[in-house]
């Protein structure tokens, strides 16, 4: 098991301190990022979270897992490596258009 944990079903507002606060209640937090949208600034509802170690992660996932994070139920699991969808370097899928 990896110490990088997806947290899903956030409220838009949720910030980074929020997030990191709620994570240190049960182990160490190296790093706390919600995915912010770069058109309107606002939370995507996912982040990403590092912890400090590999069983912070799977306690983290055990006790966080469906707790209420700024009135919502959150989910979290063990963040899969981000799978390459055959994009080209200009965002397009495929062959690229000139």
């Amino acid at each position: 098991m990896g110490n990088k944990l997806f947290v899903g079903s956030l409220s838009y507002s949720t910030t980074n301190s929020q997030l990191e606060e709620h994570f240190s209640s049960v182990g160490k937090v190296v790093s706390a990022k919600v995915i912010i949208d770069k058109y309107s600034g606002q939370g995507k509802g996912f982040s990403f979270v590092e912890t400090g170690s590999d069983e912070d992660a799977k306690k983290a996932i055990e006790k966080l897992n469906g707790s209420i994070l700024n009135e919502r139920s959150i989910i979290v699991n063990e963040a899969r490596p981000q799978v390459d969808r055959g994009f080209n370097d200009r965002g397009n899928f495929g062959k690229k258009r000139w």
